[in-house]
C-alpha cells in the first residue's frame, strides 16, 4: 500500500531566507519557536516608508504576511473605522484587514504551502506595500499624528526592485 499523500512539502526557513535575499529584503530578525519561524521586516512602499511586516511560516498550514498597518489608536469613531476595514476587505480580496489583540489595525495575506515560492511571496509583499500606498490618504488619520501623509523629501523606496519585478501584477493598485 502506498504511503498517504501529505500534500506539498513546506519550504524550509532556509529556503525562505534565500527568497528574501533574492527579493532584496534583509530581515531585522528571524525567530524559531516550536516549529514556527518568523521574520521581522521593515519595508517601504513608494509613498509610505518603514512599514513593519512580520512573516510567519507554519509548515503545516501557510506563510502569513502580517503588516502592522497602524498604531493601536483607532479611537475616533470606532464604528466608522471598523466599517472602513470591512469595506476594504470586500474591495481587496487578496488581503484581509483585522484588529489585533492590542487594537492595532493589521493587514494580512495568507499564502498556502501549496505553490509557495519566491514569486508568490514577492507578489504578496509587493501587493501589501502597494495597498499601504494606495490607502495612505484614507488611513492617514490612523497612522500619523497630524493626519497627513508625510512628504518623501526625495526618499526612495528600498523596495524599488520588488515593485519593478512585479509591476505587471500591481496595476490595479498603482494606477496609471
Amino acid at each position: 500500500m502506498p504511503p498517504p499523500d501529505r500534500g506539498p512539502a513546506a519550504p524550509s526557513p532556509i529556503e525562505v531566507d534565500g527568497w528574501l535575499t533574492e527579493l532584496g529584503i534583509v530581515p531585522l530578525e528571524r525567530t524559531e519557536r516550536e516549529g514556527i519561524t518568523s521574520w521581522d521586516l521593515v519595508l517601504d512602499g513608494r509613498r509610505r516608508f518603514d512599514i513593519r511586516v512580520t512573516l510567519i511560516l507554519d509548515p503545516s498550514l501557510a506563510l502569513i504576511a502580517w503588516v502592522h498597518y497602524a498604531p493601536p489608536t483607532i479611537t475616533d469613531a470606532l464604528r466608522r473605522s471598523y466599517r472602513t476595514l470591512l469595506r476594504w476587505n470586500d474591495e481587496y480580496p487578496f488581503v484581509k484587514f483585522a484588529i489585533a489583540s492590542d487594537e492595532r489595525p493589521v493587514l494580512t495575506s495568507e499564502l498556502a504551502i501549496e505553490g509557495l515560492g519566491r514569486d508568490t511571496l514577492g507578489i504578496a509583499l509587493a501587493r501589501l506595500l502597494a495597498l499601504c500606498d494606495h490607502l495612505a490618504e484614507d488611513s492617514a488619520h490612523w497612522i500619523w499624528l497630524d493626519g497627513k501623509v508625510p512628504g518623501s523629501a526625495g526618499r526612495l523606496s528600498r523596495q524599488v526592485g520588488l515593485f519593478a519585478r512585479y509591476a505587471d501584477r500591481l496595476a490595479e493598485l498603482t494606477g496609471p
